[in-house]
């Protein structure tokens, strides 16, 4: 079911795996008819991931690159609509001139052929499959079919993950919903070869017991994922299962060894709680932090690295526009506002952005945050009364920030953003080229509005420097306060927390991290 953990689990698999030595990669399937991920509402879907290529994905696929330490692309992500759309698209152009288009074998066959697209175009020897949604589910079953099918053509192993809850009135562990599911499984011609148990706790030896026995499964091949505080250590806890050992046995790859000591140090950094600092996240979809996931995520990495702990202090934007942001804020130790989109709340957001850059507050915007960056410096310092973004307020006197030219004449929703990586030509002596310690960066997007350019000479007059511009330095990309008026102000129009690994935090969070630190 959906939140259980799927991705969680299938990324750790993988860095198990790769861990051996193998090569791996990972594909995520949603059984969804939306096309992508890119026009849903973080309350119903959490965070929207993009890819190098500009791919708008599930946030799993956020999951595979942080574990696995490598970037996915759009190939990466298939969702029924995607599938749909292909073989309609061949019927309608008459590849399948006399058939009868079905189920089986056309929408199966088009579900394989994006599988092993993956595995062609990555040189991958493991391929992890993740099917979403829950078996028995009507959406679900051309894809378990295709599973089906792929288990007769491939060297394939069912790793099926399934709740086991704990009773809290008599304290017992039930293996029914497992039994059920698994029934459900076999019903389309699937037997697991290993399931993996969620709960709050490791699964007792009674009910691993019977879960073998009534699923068809090894006692050793059932395996406990508990609940856990440290995402990053569930490859470590799998492991000590010797889950990783079982799926080297059953794919016949005997000469390798798992081998997570590295990954282990890591995880002991992520999991230091003192000194720590706390980071006010001001946004509007808190309530579901799911919302932020990568935000956080990138928080944790840029602490890890600097040995540090790191607390988050959700903080919902519509309050702040209702409180006084001092009595909301007076806690902390730096302010972080994400990127979103609309009205709502966005004069909190601008209320938190005045208030650290006034009061010296370690402060970073990202995409819409940047873009009311420029809004509140506008009113406040510019004196250009009423700025605002044209998203806000189309009517706006000062329209600081506007939509992009080439989005003008754009009339449909999905993909249709300035989407994934582009080169950005950071400017020697500023903030910016010390913390990334190059000239060009590369970083992922997501936006339709920008800076409009005919408010970029008053900002810098006033004391706003956008130190990070496109290469034909037309669009502002990174803006700073200089570091001897403020210890540290620096927001982005991209999201660099989409590049942010436990192995290699981002530059702009650790610098936020760092100065909070030093202010402490």
């Amino acid at each position: 079911m959906s939140g259980l953990g799927k991705g969680i689990t299938t990324a750790s698999i993988g860095r198990i795996l790769k861990s051996s030595g193998l090569k791996v990669s990972a594909v995520k399937i949603d059984p969804y008819l939306n096309v992508d991920a890119g026009t849903m509402n973080p309350y119903q879907h959490g965070e929207v991931w993009v890819t190098e290529d500009g791919g708008e994905m599930d946030l799993d696929l956020g999951h595979y690159e942080r574990f696995l330490n490598q970037d996915m692309s759009k190939d990466h992500n298939i969702t029924t609509g995607q599938v749909y759309l292909e073989v309609i698209s061949k019927e309608r152009s008459g590849e399948y001139l006399g058939q009868t288009v079905q189920i089986i074998p056309h929408i199966t066959n088009e579900i394989k052929r994006r599988i092993k697209l993956v595995a062609e175009k990555t040189g991958a020897e493991v391929v992890l499959v993740e099917i979403g949604g829950t078996v028995g589910d009507i959406e679900s079953m051309p894809f378990l079919e295709a599973a089906r099918q792929m288990s007769l053509e491939e060297d394939v192993i069912f790793v099926h993950l399934t709740l086991v809850p704990t009773l809290e009135t008599t304290g017992e562990q039930k293996t029914k919903p497992t039994q059920h599911s698994v029934k459900e499984l076999r019903e389309a011609g699937i037997q697991p070869n290993v399931i993996i148990c969620r709960g709050k706790e490791m699964v007792g030896e009674e009910a691993k017991r019977k879960i073998a026995l009534f699923c068809n499964v090894e006692s050793k091949a059932v395996i406990s994922a508990p609940d856990v505080e440290n995402t990053y250590r569930v490859p470590l806890i799998l492991q000590e299962q010797n889950l990783g050992d079982l799926l080297l046995e059953k794919l016949g790859f005997n000469d390798k060894k798992v081998d997570l000591r590295d990954w282990e140090i890591l995880v002991s950094k992520l999991e230091i709680r003192s000194p720590c600092v706390k980071i006010a996240l001001i946004g509007k979809y808190v309530e579901l932090r799911d919302s932020y996931i990568s935000v956080r995520e990138a928080l944790k990495h840029a602490a890890g690295s600097l040995e540090c702990g790191v607390e988050i202090k959700w903080v919902n934007s519509e309050d702040l526009e209702r409180k006084s942001v001092e009595n909301v804020l007076n806690d902390i130790d730096g302010i972080l506002v994400p990127g979103g989109f609309g009205k709502r709340g966005a004069e909190g957001k601008i209320k938190a952005i005045e208030f650290s850059r006034e009061e010296g507050i370690p402060f970073l915007g990202i995409c819409f945050g940047f873009q009311l960056t420029v809004v509140e410096f506008s009113r406040n310092v510019c004196g250009l009364e009423g700025a605002n973004t044209t998203e806000i307020d189309p009517l706006t006197q000062h329209p600081v920030i506007d939509l992009l030219p080439e989005q003008r004449e754009v009339k449909e929703m999905g993909g249709t953003m300035r989407l994934g990586a582009h080169d950005i030509l950071l400017e020697r002596g500023t903030l910016a080229h010390s913390l990334y310690g190059k000239e060009i960066i590369r970083e992922r997007h997501r936006h339709r509005y920008e800076v409009n350019p005919e408010y970029v000479k008053i900002l810098e007059e006033n004391g706003l420097k956008f130190s990070g511009r496109s290469l034909d330095r037309k669009r502002m990309e990174i803006l700073e306060i200089e570091r001897k008026k403020h210890p540290y102000f620096i927001a982005t129009q991209f999201h660099p927390e989409f590049k942010s690994r436990p192995e290699r935090p981002s530059p702009v969070f650790k610098g936020l991290i760092q100065t909070c630190l030093e202010g402490k």
